[in-house]
């Protein structure tokens, strides 16, 4: 697991998007950046601002992967 703060660029994680059956389209493609992170029971909360896209603000952090230019080595 990792760290997820506020300003951090992110987008919605590999394993995640997998998980709904989302291979192509917009989804994949959302970028973001991290406004706030609230805990939420024993998860935090992230309201991201996406850029250009009308998506939910609100994002468990576990759906999430952060953006960067190492970002293509993870497995997200």
């Amino acid at each position: 697991m990792f760290e997820v703060k506020t300003g951090d660029r992110v987008a919605y994680s590999a394993a995640w998007l997998r998980s709904i059956g989302c291979y192509s389209g917009d989804l994949p493609a959302l970028r973001g950046e991290v406004l706030k992170v609230q805990p939420l029971g024993r998860q935090q909360l992230a309201t991201v601002q996406w850029a250009g896209e009308d998506q939910p603000a609100k994002v468990l952090v576990t759906n999430l992967a952060l953006v960067g230019p190492n970002a293509r080595f993870c497995q997200c």
